[in-house]
C-alpha cells in the first residue's frame, strides 16, 4: 500500500489516507510487467479508465445495494417531504453522467461494456471472460482498445502531436526559479 499525497501546510497532524494500488483491477493491470520490463497498460490508458470510473462514481451510476433511506418518513412521525419520485441529483452528477455518456457513443457499443465492467464495476478480466464466453487471455486485448480509444476520446497520449509537441516547457535546472 502507498500513502496518499502530502497534505497541505498546517494539516501535517492529520493522518493521510492509505491508498490500496491493487484494490482496482485497471490499478493492478498498469502495475504488471510485460516480459519485456514494460507495462500492461500505457499512462493515458490508465489515465483513460481512471476519468471513465470517476464519472461513472460522480454521476451516481452504480447501482443500489441496500435501503434506499429516502422512502421513509420525517423524524417525529411526519410523513417525508420527498421528491414524489423525481430524481434529485446534483449539477456535477449530472455532468459526470453526460460525460460517461459522450464517452460511451464515442468507444460504441462493442467496446463499451467491457470497459464498465473493468473500470467500474472492478470485474477482473478472467471474470469478464468467462461470462461472455471469450477465449482464454482475450479480454486483456479487447481491454486494451477500448482503453486506447477512450484515450482518444480525453484527448490523452503518450507524446505531445501537432503544434504543441515542439514547445519547449522548461529552461534550466530543477531548482532554476526567474527573476522578475
Amino acid at each position: 500500500m502507498d500513502r496518499g499525497q502530502p497534505l497541505p501546510k498546517g494539516a501535517e497532524h492529520q493522518p493521510r489516507p492509505w491508498i490500496n494500488r491493487k484494490e482496482s483491477p485497471l490499478a493492478a493491470l498498469a502495475l504488471r510487467k510485460k516480459p519485456d520490463g514494460s507495462t500492461m497498460l500505457s499512462s493515458s490508458q490508465f489515465e483513460a479508465g481512471e476519468r471513465f470510473r470517476l464519472d461513472f462514481e460522480r454521476g451516481q451510476m452504480a447501482p443500489m445495494m441496500g435501503i434506499n433511506w429516502d422512502k421513509l418518513g420525517k423524524a417525529g412521525g411526519g410523513k417525508g417531504q420527498g421528491s414524489f419520485g423525481r430524481i434529485e441529483i446534483s449539477d456535477n452528477a449530472m455532468g459526470a453522467r453526460q460525460r460517461f455518456s459522450q464517452a460511451a457513443l464515442y468507444v460504441g457499443d462493442e467496446l463499451f461494456g467491457i470497459l464498465v465492467d473493468f473500470c467500474c464495476f472492478l470485474k477482473g478480466l478472467e471474470t469478464i471472460e468467462r461470462e461472455r464466453q471469450w477465449p482464454a487471455r482475450s479480454a486483456k486485448q479487447i481491454l486494451s482498445l477500448a482503453l486506447d480509444r477512450l484515450a482518444r476520446h480525453y484527448g490523452l497520449s503518450e507524446k505531445a502531436q501537432g503544434p504543441l509537441q515542439n514547445l519547449i516547457r522548461h529552461w534550466g535546472t530543477e531548482d532554476y526559479r526567474p527573476q522578475i
